[in-house]
C-alpha cells in the first residue's frame, strides 16, 4: 500500500467520524425537543383542529375559546370516557351539579308567557224575551254598557200581551163570581214577568198598555247585542248578553312539554303589562282535557277577583307556576338546563365519572317536565351523578377532538 492510498483511507475515516457525530447530536437534539414539547400544554380550536398554540386564548380564525389538546392518560377508564387537564378545567370555568342536590323552592318554577284575561263564562247571563212582540225602542245600543237588574231596557208592542190585558180587565168585573178565572188570567200575565206594579196599574185604570215597558232582570256589562229597534221577538229569544267582571279568568297556553308541570290547585303568581308593579296570586282551577293540535298547547286557567274592575278582558298576563317541591324532592332527577345539549332528536349531558379526577363521559337522556331553569330527567341519569352545568360546550369539544362520543357523533347517528 503506497502513501497515496493511506492518505485516502485516513480522509474517509475522518469524514465518517464527522458524519456520525453530527447525526448523533441531531438525534439527541430531536429527543430533547420532543421531551420538552411533551411537557408543554398545547391549545387548539374545536372548529379548526389545525390550530396549535402554546398558550390559551381565542382562535385566530373564529374567535372561539381554545381548548387543550395535550395528550392525557386514559388508563383505567371506559372507551368513551376522556380526561381533561386541570388547567383546561380551570380556564373553561367548568362546573358540575350533583343530581339530587338541594334546590330552593324559588328556583323551581315555570314561567308561562302567553296568558290573557278572559270573561268569566260562569258569571255571564242572557237577557231573554218573556213574551212575543216587536221591539219599538231598545235602550241598549252598544256593547260595554253597564246594565242593572230592574233598569228599563226596551218598549215592546205585543198583541199577545194586549189580548191578555183585555181578558184581565173583563175578569175584574166577574172576579167575585169567578175568582178562579180572574186568578188564572192574572197568573198568566205574571209568568211573563210583568211586575205587580204594572198589573195593578192595568187593573186600576182599566186601560190597555200597547207599548209595554220591558225591564232587565240581569246585571253586568253588555258583551253581545242580539236585537235592535224593530226586531220581532218570540218568547225565549235572547236580546243581549251581559258579563259580571267582578271575577275574571286568566287563561294560559301551556306547551305540550310543560303539561306535567301544571296541576289543579297549583299556586300561580301573575303580573300584567298594564300594571307592571302589581302582582296577584291565585290557584289553577281548570286544565283543558284537550290539546290544541295547531299550537300544541293546553289551556290552564285561574279565577281572579276583580271587584275594582281594573282587569279588562283581552289584557296580557304573565304567570309563574310554582312547583310542588315535595313532589320534586321525591323524584330527585332534576338538572340545570345549561347541562343539556340538543342534537335534534336527542338530548345529551356530560357526567363527571370520577369524583377527584376530571374524567367525563357523554350520556343520552330523556327530558321530562320543564321547571323554569331546570329539567326533569326521565331516564339516563341516577341520583348522585355529577353532570356538567357550566362549560358543557367546551367539554363536548374536547370529546370530539379525542374521538369520543359527542354531540357530533350523535348527530351523525341521527342521519
Amino acid at each position: 500500500m503506497n502513501t497515496k492510498q493511506i492518505i485516502i483511507i485516513i480522509i474517509v475515516l475522518i469524514i465518517g467520524i464527522l458524519i456520525g457525530k453530527v447525526a448523533f447530536n441531531t438525534e439527541k437534539t430531536i429527543a430533547t425537543t420532543d421531551t420538552h414539547d411533551s411537557d408543554e400544554e398545547h391549545w387548539t380550536c374545536s372548529m379548526h383542529p389545525k390550530i396549535d398554540l402554546p398558550e390559551f386564548g381565542d382562535c385566530p380564525i373564529c374567535g372561539m375559546d381554545l381548548i387543550s389538546k395535550t395528550p392525557t392518560d386514559d388508563d383505567g377508564i371506559s372507551e368513551n370516557a376522556f380526561k381533561m387537564t386541570k388547567n383546561a378545567m380551570a380556564l373553561a370555568n367548568i362546573e358540575t351539579f350533583k343530581v339530587g342536590g338541594t334546590i330552593g323552592a324559588d328556583e323551581i318554577e315555570s314561567t308561562i308567557i302567553s296568558g290573557e284575561i278572559k270573561t268569566n263564562e260562569k258569571e255571564t247571563s242572557v237577557q231573554i224575551a218573556h213574551f212575543s212582540g216587536r221591539i219599538e225602542n231598545i235602550y241598549i245600543k252598544s256593547t260595554g254598557e253597564y246594565v242593572k237588574a230592574g233598569e228599563l231596557i226596551a218598549t215592546i208592542y205585543s198583541p199577545e200581551l194586549i189580548s191578555a190585558q183585555n181578558e184581565l180587565i173583563e175578569a175584574i168585573d166577574i172576579k167575585e163570581e169567578q175568582p178562579e178565572l180572574y186568578n188564572s188570567i192574572r197568573n198568566k200575565i205574571k209568568l211573563w214577568k210583568i211586575s205587580e206594579v204594572q198589573i195593578q196599574k192595568i187593573e186600576n185604570t182599566k186601560k190597555i198598555i200597547e207599548n209595554f215597558n220591558f225591564y232587565a232582570d240581569v246585571t253586568g256589562y253588555v258583551t253581545v247585542i242580539y236585537k235592535e229597534d224593530g226586531s220581532h221577538l218570540i218568547e225565549g229569544d235572547p236580546i243581549f248578553k251581559v258579563s259580571n267582571l267582578d271575577r275574571v279568568w286568566a287563561e294560559f297556553n301551556v306547551y305540550e312539554q310543560n303539561i306535567k308541570a301544571v296541576y289543579i290547585d297549583q299556586i300561580i303568581s301573575m303580573t300584567f303589562n298594564a300594571y307592571p308593579n302589581m302582582e296577584i296570586k291565585s290557584k289553577i282551577d281548570f286544565i283543558d282535557p284537550n290539546l290544541n293540535t295547531k299550537t300544541r298547547t293546553v289551556i290552564a286557567r285561574a279565577t281572579v277577583d276583580n271587584k275594582n274592575n281594573i282587569l279588562k278582558p283581552g289584557m296580557f298576563v304573565s304567570g309563574i307556576f310554582y312547583a310542588d317541591t315535595n313532589t320534586i324532592k321525591k323524584k330527585q332527577i332534576i338538572i340545570p338546563k345549561s347541562s343539556v345539549l340538543w342534537t335534534g332528536k336527542r338530548s345529551i349531558v356530560y357526567v363527571k365519572i370520577k369524583k377527584n379526577e376530571p374524567i367525563f363521559e357523554m350520556r343520552k337522556v330523556i327530558l321530562g317536565a320543564d321547571w323554569g331553569d331546570y329539567y326533569e330527567i326521565i331516564s339516563g341519569l341516577n341520583t348522585g351523578d355529577m353532570v356538567v352545568s357550566n362549560g358543557t360546550f367546551t367539554v363536548d369539544a374536547a370529546a370530539q377532538l379525542m374521538g369520543k362520543s359527542s354531540m357530533l357523533s350523535t348527530l351523525n347517528e341521527e342521519k
